[in-house]
């Protein structure tokens, strides 16, 4: 098992499906587990690529790069449904900065987007904690919706993978116990509270919870916010070291890494990868 296979089956097949512009399928937005029955977005494609250790150094990444920095500057269009709730101009930008930074964090078109959207986080928690009007308002006067379009909220996939570096130490720490304590988790990822352990370490739902903590080990607050979780990690390894989230963490997207999880060993090489790459980065700041 080797959990950064550029050369492996789950990898291949996706580079497969690659379209010459860089993209996947016909639509680019759509953050839920694939299913056989609808083609691949390219928002699939690069989690999945992402999760198995690809980066801007690969081609297929750095083809959907420019893809993406390209619809950034006006010279291309993305090939997308729109969603009547939100400004979708605005989602389109906020979307394709979050992919661009994801994979090439000093790039200037998303780091803009990024301060921007710092910027309104910042008012956000001026007053020491969270002020959901100051937040709505620092959004309008920052971007000015459409009027009836929807404010998303910051406790999703897209926004905190934007703001890592943009933040005052003051206010990313407010951030993340925000975040911890925030009843629906991180939208797109896990659903629960993040201060609220899963109650069954070998799940699915431990998957997605680790996903979500590597999120949030992007930021300089991690090793102080996040210690509880690495005392419960590191809790539930077996006498070999290793760890086993159990057959159903196996969901397409996170796992499998090994082109199989036939062998119980693999899975658990697997999970211990993953797990162990997390820990590193809780334990030291990362920024890619």
């Amino acid at each position: 098992m080797a959990a950064l296979r550029h050369d492996g089956k789950w990898a291949c097949e996706i580079i497969a499906l690659q379209n010459e512009d860089g993209t996947w399928g016909e639509m680019f937005h759509a953050l839920s587990v694939p299913a056989k029955r609808y083609p691949l977005t390219t928002e699939q494609a690069l989690r999945r690529l992402w999760v198995l250790g690809y980066a801007i150094e690969d081609e297929p990444i750095r083809k959907a790069v420019d893809y993406m920095k390209a619809c950034l500057r006006g010279e291309r269009k993305v090939d997308d449904y729109a969603e009547k709730g939100f400004d979708w101009p605005w989602f389109q930008r906020f979307m394709l900065s979050t992919w661009v930074r994801i994979f090439e964090p000093e790039n200037e078109l998303a780091g803009s987007f990024a301060r921007q959207w710092g910027e309104i986080i910042e008012k956000a928690f001026e007053r020491g904690a969270y002020d959901k009007e100051a937040y709505i308002a620092a959004f309008v006067a920052q971007f000015s919706p459409g009027r009836g379009k929807r404010i998303p909220e910051f406790h999703n996939f897209y926004a905190l993978n934007l703001l890592p570096g943009v933040l005052t130490a003051r206010t990313e720490s407010l951030l993340l116990d925000s975040i911890l304590s925030w009843p629906g988790g991180i939208y797109y990822i896990y659903e629960k509270t993040l201060a609220d352990l899963p109650e069954v370490f070998a799940s699915k739902a431990t998957s997605h919870y680790l996903n979500a903590l590597e999120i949030l080990a992007r930021y300089g607050s991690a090793v102080e916010k996040l210690g509880f979780t690495v005392d419960w990690i590191n809790a539930h390894r077996d006498e070999n070291g290793q760890w086993d989230l159990g057959a159903k963490a196996s969901d397409g997207v996170y796992f499998p890494l090994s082109d199989s999880w036939r062998r119980v060993e693999d899975r658990k090489a697997d999970c211990t990868e993953q797990i162990n790459r997390l820990l590193r980065r809780i334990s030291h700041t990362w920024t890619n």
